[in-house]
Order: C-alpha cells, then sequence, then structure tokens
C-alpha cells in the first residue's frame, strides 16, 4: 500500500482539514484503503471519517464534510496507491516480444492491473486475480473492464497466453458477467490458431453470456520482423481478412436483430485493419454505434473520415474564416501515414485539391523498415524511416504528420528521434495532426 499522502490540492475539501503532506491514509468510514479504487469508491460519501498515521506515528481521526462525489483533494504518492501488477504470461503474439533490442526500457514494460482497465481503458487477461481481487470488483461494481480474450476455450486460451492460467481467466470472465460487470473484450486473431470455425465458436460462447459482454472487437494479429526464437505465426492476407469481415458482420447483424427489442447492438466489430487489408470500404458511422472500442481500432478511421466531411461542410464553399477563396495563399503540403491508411487520406487530400486550385501537394505511405514492411499501421512509423524516405523530396511548405505516431504528450518517436529532428533533417516545418478529420483540414486550409 502506498496511501501516503503527498500533497493537497488548493481549496479543496481536504484543505480545509489538518491533513499535511506525508500522512498515510489508513481508513474511510472504517473501510481499509489499499489502493486508489478504495479510496474513489469510500470517498465519494458526504460524510466521512478518516483515519491516517502521521509521520511521528500518531492516529489521526478527522471528519470532513462535503458535497456527494467530491473529490477529497488528495493526491499520493503513486497514481495507483500501490504497486503495478505486471503481465506474467507468455502471449504467442505479444507485440512487445516482438521488439528489437536497444529502445527505450519503459517500451518493454507489459501491465496485466485490473484498475488501470477500469481507470485507462487497458486491456487485461484476468489470470492473475485473486479471489479478493474479483469479489471487490462485484462488490464496487468497477465497471467496465477491458479483457484480451482470444479464446472461450480453456486449453486453446492456455496455449495462446503460455500460461496454464489461461483456462481460469475464462471461468473468471464468466464470474463477472453472471454479476452484471461491463465487458468489452478482444480477440487478436492468429490464422490458422483461433480464426475460422474457432472464431465461430467463440463468438457464439460470447453471445450466450449475454448483455454484460458490452463489445468484442476482432483484430489481426501483428507480426514484425523481430520475431526470433517465437513460435512461427502466419500473417492476414486479403482474402483471410476478407473472410474474417464476413465472417464477423454477419454475427453483428444476427446479435443487432436477435436483441433488438433489449439493446440493439452489434456488440461485434472488426478492427479497421481488416476492412482495409481486405481493400473493403470502411463502414458508415452509424455501424459503429457509440464507439466502444475506438482506442482499439474500431472506428477510427471511419470517425476520422466523418470528422473530415463535417468540417468541410461546415466551411463556405468560397470563404475561408474570412478569405476569400482566390486569395488563399499557393500552399504545397506532404502528408505522411501509413500503407493501410493511405488510400483513405489520399482520397480525403485529393478532395481538399479539387475544391481549393491554390492547395497542392502529396500524400505519403511510409513503408515500415524498423519493425518490418508487414507492419502497415502509422502508429508504429519510425523518425528514422520517415527521413529515410523522404530525404530529399520536395515535400512543400510543410509536413503533416499523425499524433499518433508519437509518445503520448510528447513530440518524440517511437526510435527517440524527436519532431525537431525530423524537421531538420528534412528541412521543412512539421506539423502534428490530431486524430481528428477536422485537424488535418483547419492543418491544411487555416493558413
Amino acid at each position: 500500500m502506498n496511501a501516503r499522502v503527498k500533497s493537497i490540492m488548493p481549496g479543496s475539501p481536504a484543505a480545509k482539514t489538518r491533513i499535511v503532506p506525508g500522512d498515510i491514509l489508513r481508513k474511510i468510514n472504517g473501510n481499509t484503503i489499499c489502493d486508489v479504487l478504495d479510496y474513489d469508491y469510500h470517498s465519494y460519501d458526504s460524510e466521512l471519517l478518516l483515519d491516517l498515521l502521521s509521520p511521528d506515528g500518531k492516529i489521526k481521526l478527522i471528519e470532513v464534510r462535503k458535497p456527494e462525489s467530491t473529490d477529497l483533494g488528495l493526491e499520493f504518492d503513486s497514481y495507483l496507491m500501490d504497486k503495478e501488477r505486471h503481465c506474467a504470461n507468455k502471449c504467442i503474439f505479444c507485440f512487445i516480444d516482438q521488439l528489437p533490442g536497444g529502445m527505450r526500457e519503459t517500451l518493454y514494460y507489459k501491465d496485466d492491473d485490473v484498475r488501470l482497465s477500469f481507470l485507462q481503458g487497458n486491456y487485461i487477461t484476468l489470470t492473475n486475480l485473486s479471489r479478493r481481487d474479483i469479489e471487490r470488483i462485484i462488490k464496487l461494481r468497477i465497471s467496465p473492464i477491458n479483457v484480451s480474450v482470444h479464446t472461450l476455450d480453456p486449453d486453446l486460451r492456455s496455449l495462446m497466453l503460455g500460461t496454464t492460467r489461461g483456462g481460469r481467466g475464462i471461468k473468471v470472465l464468466r464470474a463477472l458477467a453472471r454479476a452484471g460487470i461491463t465487458l468489452n473484450c478482444q480477440i487478436v486473431c492468429c490464422p490458422g490458431i483461433n480464426d475460422g470455425r474457432e472464431l465461430s465458436k467463440t463468438i457464439e460462447e460470447f453471445i450466450k453470456l449475454g448483455p454484460a459482454i458490452k463489445s468484442v472487437s476482432i483484430v489481426p494479429v501483428g507480426l514484425t520482423k523481430h520475431r526470433k526464437g517465437l513460435m512461427e505465426l502466419c500473417a492476414f492476407d486479403k482474402d483471410l481478412a476478407m473472410q474474417t469481415v464476413i465472417q464477423v458482420d454477419h454475427y453483428g447483424t444476427v446479435c443487432q436483430e436477435r436483441h433488438a427489442q433489449k439493446r440493439g447492438s452489434r456488440v461485434f466489430f472488426c478492427a479497421d485493419e481488416l476492412y482495409m487489408m481486405a481493400g473493403l470500404m470502411i463502414p458508415p458511422d452509424e455501424f459503429y454505434e457509440d464507439y466502444p472500442q475506438l482506442e482499439n481500432g474500431v472506428g477510427m478511421m471511419r470517425l476520422f473520415i466523418t470528422e473530415f466531411e463535417n468540417a468541410l461542410r461546415l466551411r463556405t464553399k468560397d470563404v475561408i474564416k474570412g478569405v476569400k477563396k482566390d486569395e488563399l495563399s499557393r500552399s504545397k503540403y506532404t502528408i505522411i501515414t501509413g500503407v493501410l491508411a493511405y488510400p483513405y487520406i489520399k482520397k480525403l487530400f485529393n478532395t481538399i485539391i479539387k475544391k481549393y486550385d491554390t492547395i497542392s501537394g502529396e500524400v505519403y505511405a511510409v513503408r515500415n523498415v524498423f519493425f518490418g514492411e508487414s507492419v502497415t499501421v502509422s502508429g508504429l512509423i519510425t523518425g528514422r524511416d520517415i527521413v529515410a524516405q523522404l530525404k530529399g523530396k520536395d515535400l512543400g511548405d510543410n509536413l503533416l504528420i499523425p499524433q499518433n505516431m508519437l509518445r503520448h504528450g510528447e513530440e518524440v518517436f517511437l526510435d527517440d528521434l524527436t519532431v525537431t529532428d525530423v524537421s531538420r533533417e528534412l528541412g521543412v516545418p512539421v506539423r502534428i495532426v490530431k486524430p481528428d478529420g477536422a485537424d488535418l483540414l483547419n492543418a491544411i486550409l487555416e493558413q
């Protein structure tokens, strides 16, 4: 437990008490506080009795009155108020195991913490939960939880997760579903292992679990060239991607129609990658309902296109921010993206060029030499690959790069090159485009 108070937010309920940095929070209303979930749950009420241990070893009992649900205002030494739980599995498809050596240490860390699943949307396997953990999830109604399932066959799941505890995780999943805990699930689909007939069996078992299963994404396995010593796996090709999309969409339609009066959800969704691999149109906006697994790559491209088209419609034909179309300065842009997204981004850029003849430029699909060319998503492109493939080209006035190429909250690529490094090497200003189609439009038109 690490419930030591680091600081108190000014103006908060705690700021009006005798709590000071260094105090250790032990209990709230008689309930032991082990981590952030206990803290959030038990500090919700309007009348609280806090039991703290001061730095000099004295016990402090402090009463707090506040509006219900208002944050106490305590900040602790660690976000979880406890040690983070790491992953003890050895998944046959684990992307982290496929990273080359010599990258920054944080990239090799694997978490498998139910608290981070609830608080940050991380996917977990349920293989490291104790009976107390399960009982607390149900008691505190910790929901939704995101689970990497892959298959509901115990033996096959144990094989895929590289642990004998894979089957036990399925029992935990069923127990949580019976208790009404909302679950978003993920299937990393590996050709020849859990696709085809096995995938159908998994989907049918999910349907039996009922409304607790809010959504299930089917994601193609990602394979890098750095797989020495790992189990041999096959990549998706166009035909298998097409077959999988048809298979999953069939179950989604059946599920939607069967439960129309209850919730009317498709439940089962293919990741965008599968549609792109198959050369298919991305489904319309309404297909993705409330986008339950956007961060897992389900509907991300459709939402981006929709945002772009809506933003374009809001602009008048001849005026951009008060500037007439024929008064716009001529500008040339270069947009970079991954191989899979290229035709979709190219189409959006062509729309702008067609409407505004002062705009010109090119879209480039950057091949992933660093991880291997079978990796085709934009989020795994490195700075060195960008520089190597664009060096010496006429990149115009600005280079636009998607934000998902960079470390969260920073301007650093996976290989530790910075945006400034890339700009200097290529001799062109670089603008970061947010994962929002409107921001792409604004980056080009708001000169």
